[in-house]
């Protein structure tokens, strides 16, 4: 009887001494990875901000002098970071800085981006196609650059971008069918002084917030599509220099919101 008494306490002092134990490694084991698990800033923008950094030729202002190891990326010229969504670029803005230089296939990592400025630049080479995978851009800004090939078909999947401004590159080929997926978003579509070919679409006039309309000095042929008569927002409307034929759509003249029609320098026939 005692003996068996004393197999049991020896049992149950034993189980406690254990358990411990076990926790103890079991809570060791759960705090190892989470604690390399959290960087303390995100390394793929800025990872994406240096392979950025590394297509810059020239750089005669001195911009990219603050891209160093010295300050945070989010403290770096031109870029703007998410207050809520620590370490996120939200913002590139360098413009009007005389930069030479080609935008990498990198730029795409940036998945926080909402606006891209790089107008009054030097850059050269294609837009990548890897803006498409920005989702929530909402402004790109990539006039009076030296850029060439089309414009990206993938720029379909930035289904917020509300303000698309390529004027003044060399961009060739037609506006890509497959912008129309951003017929619900976009609001500014200014593609003028490019070296663009085909017509006008006429998927632009389901664009119910468009409200610049912007492809003079290009050679788009054609006629310019009755539908755009449609948009209830559109305030200007500039084809001009370019090798459209035919009359002016009626509808056009019944937009009240238009206050800027310029349809100079065309084969247009009629009156207006």
């Amino acid at each position: 009887m005692m003996a068996a008494l004393n197999f049991q306490f020896l049992a149950v002092v034993s189980l406690f001494l254990i358990i411990p134990i076990c926790l103890n490694h079991l809570a060791l084991g759960f705090q190892t990875p989470l604690a390399t698990a959290l960087p303390t800033q995100n390394e793929t923008d800025k990872l994406a901000l240096l392979a950025f950094k590394d297509k810059i030729l020239e750089d005669p202002f001195g911009v990219m002098s603050s891209w160093n190891e010295s300050l945070h990326f989010c403290s770096w010229r031109g870029v703007s970071c998410s207050y809520q969504h620590k370490g996120k670029v939200t913002n590139l803005n360098l413009a009007g800085q005389k930069l030479v230089g080609s935008i990498p296939p990198h730029i795409g990592n940036l998945s926080f981006l909402r606006q891209i400025n790089l107008s009054h630049n030097y850059f050269q080479g294609e837009i990548p196609q890897e803006i498409g995978h920005l989702f929530r851009l909402r402004l790109l800004n990539l006039s009076s650059n030296v850029l060439q090939g089309k414009i990206p078909s993938s720029l379909a999947f930035c289904l917020r971008l509300q303000d698309i401004d390529f004027s003044e590159n060399s961009l060739i080929g037609e506006i890509p069918v497959e912008l129309r997926n951003l017929s619900k978003s976009v609001r500014i579509i200014s593609f003028s002084a490019n070296q663009l070919i085909g017509s006008i679409p006429q998927w632009l006039g389901n664009a119910s917030s468009l409200e610049v309309l912007a492809l003079r000095s290009n050679n788009i042929h054609g006629s310019i599509p009755m539908e755009l008569g449609r948009l209830p927002k559109l305030d200007i409307l500039m084809p001009s220099a370019n090798n459209l034929s035919g009359r002016v759509p009626v509808s056009i003249f019944n937009i009240s919101s238009l206050s800027i029609l310029s349809l100079a320098a065309n084969q247009l026939q009629g009156t207006i």
